[in-house]
Protein backbone atom coordinates (compact mmCIF):
# COMPACT_ATOMS: atom_id res chain seq x y z
CA UNK A 1 0.00 0.00 0.00
CA UNK A 2 1.40 3.42 -1.03
CA UNK A 3 1.09 5.84 1.86
CA UNK A 4 2.88 8.48 3.32
CA UNK A 5 5.49 8.46 6.28
CA UNK A 6 3.39 8.90 9.63
CA UNK A 7 5.41 10.44 12.80
CA UNK A 8 3.03 10.63 15.63
CA UNK A 9 4.11 14.08 17.19
CA UNK A 10 2.85 15.10 20.73
CA UNK A 11 3.28 16.57 24.13
CA UNK A 12 1.74 15.42 27.30
CA UNK A 13 2.29 15.59 30.81
CA UNK A 14 4.45 12.57 32.58
CA UNK A 15 0.91 11.17 33.46
CA UNK A 16 -0.05 11.29 29.63
CA UNK A 17 -2.36 14.18 29.50
CA UNK A 18 -2.76 16.13 26.44
CA UNK A 19 -5.16 19.41 27.69
CA UNK A 20 -3.30 22.64 28.59
CA UNK A 21 -6.52 23.76 29.82
CA UNK A 22 -6.71 21.52 32.45
CA UNK A 23 -3.33 22.69 34.24
CA UNK A 24 -4.98 25.95 35.48
CA UNK A 25 -1.81 27.51 35.69
CA UNK A 26 -0.46 30.40 33.12
CA UNK A 27 2.93 30.12 33.82
CA UNK A 28 3.04 26.45 33.12
CA UNK A 29 0.79 27.31 29.74
CA UNK A 30 3.15 30.40 28.79
CA UNK A 31 6.41 28.41 29.34
CA UNK A 32 5.40 25.19 27.28
CA UNK A 33 2.87 26.35 24.38
CA UNK A 34 5.40 26.84 22.46
CA UNK A 35 7.38 23.76 22.48
CA UNK A 36 5.20 21.67 20.28
CA UNK A 37 5.36 23.63 17.28
CA UNK A 38 9.37 24.64 17.56
CA UNK A 39 9.99 20.56 17.41
CA UNK A 40 7.04 20.02 14.78
CA UNK A 41 9.09 22.48 12.83
CA UNK A 42 12.18 20.14 12.94
CA UNK A 43 10.31 17.61 10.78
CA UNK A 44 10.40 17.76 6.97
CA UNK A 45 6.57 17.12 6.08
CA UNK A 46 4.17 18.07 3.53
CA UNK A 47 1.34 17.49 5.52
CA UNK A 48 -0.32 17.06 9.25
CA UNK A 49 -3.72 15.49 10.58
CA UNK A 50 -5.47 16.16 13.44
CA UNK A 51 -9.23 15.57 14.63
CA UNK A 52 -12.17 17.89 14.14
CA UNK A 53 -12.53 18.99 17.89
CA UNK A 54 -8.77 19.83 17.55
CA UNK A 55 -8.99 21.68 14.77
CA UNK A 56 -12.08 23.17 16.10
CA UNK A 57 -10.59 24.39 19.04
CA UNK A 58 -7.24 25.54 17.77
CA UNK A 59 -7.44 26.31 13.93
CA UNK A 60 -11.01 26.76 12.82
CA UNK A 61 -12.35 29.29 15.28
CA UNK A 62 -15.63 27.61 15.83
CA UNK A 63 -16.69 29.26 12.06
CA UNK A 64 -19.97 27.70 11.65
CA UNK A 65 -20.69 26.20 7.71
CA UNK A 66 -22.51 28.23 5.80
CA UNK A 67 -24.93 25.52 4.23
CA UNK A 68 -27.17 26.44 1.18
CA UNK A 69 -29.09 23.40 -1.08
CA UNK A 70 -26.88 22.15 -3.52
CA UNK A 71 -27.74 22.89 -7.03
CA UNK A 72 -27.88 19.12 -7.44
CA UNK A 73 -26.76 15.26 -6.47
CA UNK A 74 -23.41 15.55 -5.22
CA UNK A 75 -21.21 12.22 -5.92
CA UNK A 76 -19.34 10.65 -2.96
CA UNK A 77 -15.90 10.99 -5.37
CA UNK A 78 -12.66 13.16 -3.84
CA UNK A 79 -12.86 17.01 -4.65
CA UNK A 80 -9.29 18.83 -5.18
CA UNK A 81 -10.00 22.21 -3.87
CA UNK A 82 -6.38 23.47 -4.93
CA UNK A 83 -4.28 21.47 -7.48
CA UNK A 84 -1.43 24.06 -6.76
CA UNK A 85 -1.04 23.43 -3.33
CA UNK A 86 1.97 21.67 -1.74
CA UNK A 87 1.54 21.94 2.51
CA UNK A 88 -1.66 20.84 4.02
CA UNK A 89 -4.08 20.82 6.76
CA UNK A 90 -5.86 17.15 6.90
CA UNK A 91 -9.17 17.41 9.15
CA UNK A 92 -10.53 14.14 10.15
CA UNK A 93 -14.17 15.34 9.77
CA UNK A 94 -16.30 12.55 9.82
CA UNK A 95 -19.70 14.07 10.09
CA UNK A 96 -19.08 16.96 7.99
CA UNK A 97 -19.56 19.57 11.14
CA UNK A 98 -16.36 21.94 10.46
CA UNK A 99 -16.69 25.27 9.32
CA UNK A 100 -13.78 27.79 7.87
CA UNK A 101 -12.94 30.97 6.86
CA UNK A 102 -11.08 30.28 3.83
CA UNK A 103 -9.59 26.84 2.33
CA UNK A 104 -6.15 27.20 4.19
CA UNK A 105 -5.42 27.83 7.85
CA UNK A 106 -1.24 28.85 9.02
CA UNK A 107 -0.42 28.89 4.83
CA UNK A 108 -1.70 25.07 4.67
CA UNK A 109 -4.39 23.91 2.57
CA UNK A 110 -7.54 22.08 4.31
CA UNK A 111 -8.74 18.48 3.16
CA UNK A 112 -11.30 17.11 4.95
CA UNK A 113 -11.70 13.58 5.48
CA UNK A 114 -15.57 12.52 5.59
CA UNK A 115 -17.46 9.63 5.26
CA UNK A 116 -20.24 9.13 2.59
CA UNK A 117 -23.18 10.26 4.97
CA UNK A 118 -22.11 14.20 5.40
CA UNK A 119 -24.65 15.54 3.41
CA UNK A 120 -24.67 17.22 -0.23
CA UNK A 121 -25.39 20.50 1.27
CA UNK A 122 -22.05 20.35 3.30
CA UNK A 123 -20.35 18.84 0.27
CA UNK A 124 -21.35 21.95 -1.84
CA UNK A 125 -20.58 24.15 0.91
CA UNK A 126 -16.76 22.96 0.70
CA UNK A 127 -16.98 23.17 -2.58
CA UNK A 128 -17.78 27.09 -2.72
CA UNK A 129 -15.17 27.16 -0.38
CA UNK A 130 -12.30 25.39 -2.24
CA UNK A 131 -11.28 23.01 0.23
CA UNK A 132 -10.66 19.76 -0.73
CA UNK A 133 -12.09 17.17 0.39
CA UNK A 134 -11.75 12.83 0.06
CA UNK A 135 -14.10 10.27 1.80
CA UNK A 136 -13.17 7.08 3.86
CA UNK A 137 -16.01 5.23 4.10
CA UNK A 138 -19.61 5.19 4.41
CA UNK A 139 -20.33 5.89 8.32
CA UNK A 140 -16.33 5.06 9.68
CA UNK A 141 -13.53 6.34 9.17
CA UNK A 142 -10.92 3.26 7.28
CA UNK A 143 -7.56 5.16 8.00
CA UNK A 144 -5.76 2.60 5.72
CA UNK A 145 -7.61 4.11 3.00
CA UNK A 146 -7.33 7.93 4.28
CA UNK A 147 -3.29 7.47 3.89
CA UNK A 148 -3.65 6.04 0.60
CA UNK A 149 -5.35 8.93 -1.09
CA UNK A 150 -3.72 11.28 0.54
CA UNK A 151 -0.42 9.72 -1.16
CA UNK A 152 -2.03 9.26 -4.74
CA UNK A 153 -4.21 12.76 -4.40
CA UNK A 154 -1.61 14.98 -3.25
CA UNK A 155 2.27 15.71 -3.12
CA UNK A 156 2.24 14.00 0.91
CA UNK A 157 4.83 11.76 1.31
CA UNK A 158 5.63 12.51 5.36
CA UNK A 159 1.95 13.03 7.21
CA UNK A 160 2.57 14.60 10.86
CA UNK A 161 -0.28 13.08 12.78
CA UNK A 162 -0.93 15.39 15.88
CA UNK A 163 -4.15 14.18 18.29
CA UNK A 164 -6.20 13.71 20.35
CA UNK A 165 -6.30 10.99 21.62
CA UNK A 166 -8.79 8.80 19.85
CA UNK A 167 -7.87 9.94 16.53
CA UNK A 168 -3.96 8.90 17.00
CA UNK A 169 -5.33 5.66 18.91
CA UNK A 170 -7.06 4.73 15.91
CA UNK A 171 -4.06 4.91 13.66
CA UNK A 172 -2.08 3.05 16.06
CA UNK A 173 -4.71 0.50 16.67
CA UNK A 174 -4.69 -0.19 12.65
CA UNK A 175 -0.88 -0.12 12.53
CA UNK A 176 -0.24 3.02 10.71
CA UNK A 177 2.24 4.85 12.45
CA UNK A 178 5.87 4.95 11.97
CA UNK A 179 7.32 7.17 14.28
CA UNK A 180 6.47 8.80 17.30
CA UNK A 181 8.05 12.08 18.43
CA UNK A 182 6.92 12.89 22.51
CA UNK A 183 7.71 15.71 24.42
CA UNK A 184 7.42 15.00 27.99
CA UNK A 185 6.84 18.04 30.07
CA UNK A 186 7.56 18.15 33.55
CA UNK A 187 3.67 18.51 34.71
CA UNK A 188 1.84 15.94 36.73
CA UNK A 189 -2.10 16.73 35.91
CA UNK A 190 -4.03 13.82 37.67
CA UNK A 191 -7.12 14.76 35.77
CA UNK A 192 -9.66 12.12 35.69
CA UNK A 193 -10.99 11.02 32.86
CA UNK A 194 -8.81 13.50 30.44
CA UNK A 195 -7.70 12.41 27.12
CA UNK A 196 -4.11 10.95 26.63
CA UNK A 197 -1.66 10.52 24.26
CA UNK A 198 -3.42 7.66 22.55
CA UNK A 199 -6.86 6.17 23.07
CA UNK A 200 -8.95 3.36 21.34
CA UNK A 201 -12.30 4.04 20.90
CA UNK A 202 -14.90 1.74 21.84
CA UNK A 203 -16.10 1.03 18.82
CA UNK A 204 -13.14 -0.45 17.43
CA UNK A 205 -11.84 -3.73 18.21
CA UNK A 206 -8.70 -3.12 20.81
CA UNK A 207 -5.37 -4.81 19.18
CA UNK A 208 -2.62 -6.17 21.30
CA UNK A 209 -0.25 -3.17 23.15
CA UNK A 210 2.23 -1.94 20.71
CA UNK A 211 6.00 -2.10 21.54
CA UNK A 212 8.34 0.78 20.62
CA UNK A 213 11.79 1.02 19.46
CA UNK A 214 13.93 4.18 21.32
CA UNK A 215 15.81 5.90 18.81
CA UNK A 216 16.97 9.06 20.50
CA UNK A 217 16.15 10.85 24.35
CA UNK A 218 16.95 14.63 24.81
CA UNK A 219 16.82 16.73 27.52
CA UNK A 220 15.53 19.82 26.61
CA UNK A 221 15.44 23.61 28.56
CA UNK A 222 12.63 23.63 30.80
CA UNK A 223 13.22 20.39 32.37
CA UNK A 224 11.55 19.02 28.86
CA UNK A 225 12.25 15.58 27.85
CA UNK A 226 11.75 14.66 24.26
CA UNK A 227 11.64 10.83 23.42
CA UNK A 228 12.10 9.51 20.03
CA UNK A 229 10.95 6.12 18.93
CA UNK A 230 10.47 3.89 15.84
CA UNK A 231 7.21 1.18 15.56
CA UNK A 232 9.44 -1.22 13.97
CA UNK A 233 13.02 -2.47 15.15
CA UNK A 234 15.71 -1.04 12.32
Amino acid sequence: MKRPHVICHMMSTVDGKILAANWRDKTLTDTYSGYFEKYHDTFTSQAWMCGRVTMERDFSGGVQPDLQPAPHPIAREPFIGDANATSFAVAVDAHGKLGWDSNATGGDHIVEVLTEQVSDEYLYYLQRRRISYLFAGKKEIDFASVLTQLAELFPIETLMLEGGGHLNGSLLNAGLIDELSLLVLPIADGTAQSPTTFEVSDYLKKGPATRLYLQQVQQLDNDVVWLKYRFKAE
